[in-house]
């Protein structure tokens, strides 16, 4: 039977799906550890090992989503912020040379938007922004199914947009003051360190003092998103963005008082994917044929 595959190479672990090329579902699952301590060769040799024990006979084509800087099509990764030593890799051009197979690489989050727009919380809309926090913050922008990338492939860097120019909520020497300073994990444990994962930042009465401004700053972001996008929702994803769930209404109620009048207010929602990131590497398979009009 036909197959297509879609990985996610992520910071603490590289997960393989096997999706049926027609209908999308589910065929076969494994992960394993990142380690990336061991640096990028080790990295890329174990999941290269994953891909080929989950190929089989029909696989037709691999998608794989990296959390870095990625050009597109050539699949080049210029960073990949959890890995020591990645600079400039044509992962696109080792990995069709091992594998043998039409290879599609894209930025995770990306990945992640691709999945949740065709097949998750913002199916059957114009426009979807995915917002994941996690350790940093990344974003993905879809417009009528159609991921967009940019001039050079690097569209929906949500994190390092500027929230508080030059004013973190924490002592550093980087005076930033972009949404990743403010509300990926990372930050959040400098604001409550008493917290002991990212669930605690949000929940609870661990961190209950900075509640009232993770509401404020993220109503901010999504203000931007609205008057630039004009987004039909905007979802949130990753360990620290899920966490939000119970404040979208407190978010929506703050987000009217920081847009225009008049400007119609998005949808927020949670992802609904839990294999987003592999699922939208699938579809990077597809795309060629979305874009010739052929179904999904």
């Amino acid at each position: 039977m036909p197959s297509v595959i879609g990985v996610d190479l992520g910071g603490t672990k590289c997960a393989v799906r096997r999706y049926d090329a027609k209908t999308l579902e589910e065929e076969a699952f494994e992960q394993i550890p990142t380690q990336a301590e061991k640096g990028f060769d080790d990295v890329f040799r174990r999941c290269v090992g994953l891909i080929q024990q989950l190929s089989t006979k029909g696989t037709q084509s691999i998608g794989i989503g990296v959390p870095g800087f990625v050009t597109y099509p050539e699949g080049t990764v210029l960073t990949l912020p959890n890995i020591d030593g990645v600079h400039n890799i044509p992962l696109k051009e080792k990995l069709t040379k091992i594998l043998h197979l039409p290879v599609f690489v894209d930025n995770d989050v990306h990945c992640t938007a691709l999945a949740e727009a065709h097949y998750g919380a913002g199916k059957g809309l114009s426009v979807v922004v995915v917002v994941a926090a996690g350790t940093g913050v990344g974003g993905g922008i879809v417009i009528d199914g159609k991921l967009l990338r940019g001039s050079h492939g690097f569209a929906g860097e949500v994190g390092r947009m500027l929230l508080v120019p030059g004013q973190p909520p924490y002592e550093t020497n980087d005076k930033r003051g972009d949404v990743e300073q403010f509300l990926s994990g990372t930050s959040l444990k400098k604001r409550c360190p008493e917290a002991k994962n990212p669930q605690e930042y949000l929940m609870g009465e661990t961190c209950s003092a900075i509640h009232d401004s993770v509401v404020r700053e993220t109503a901010w972001l999504c203000a931007s998103l609205t008057h630039l996008l004009d987004p039909s929702i905007i979802i949130f994803a990753g360990s620290a963005g899920r966490p939000l769930e119970p404040y979208l209404k407190d978010i929506y109620s703050e987000l009217t008082h920081w847009v225009l009048p008049g400007t119609p207010i998005p949808k927020l929602a949670i992802a609904e994917r839990k294999d987003a990131a592999t699922l939208g590497a699938a579809l990077l398979t597809m795309e060629p044929m979305k874009n010739t009009n052929a179904s999904w």
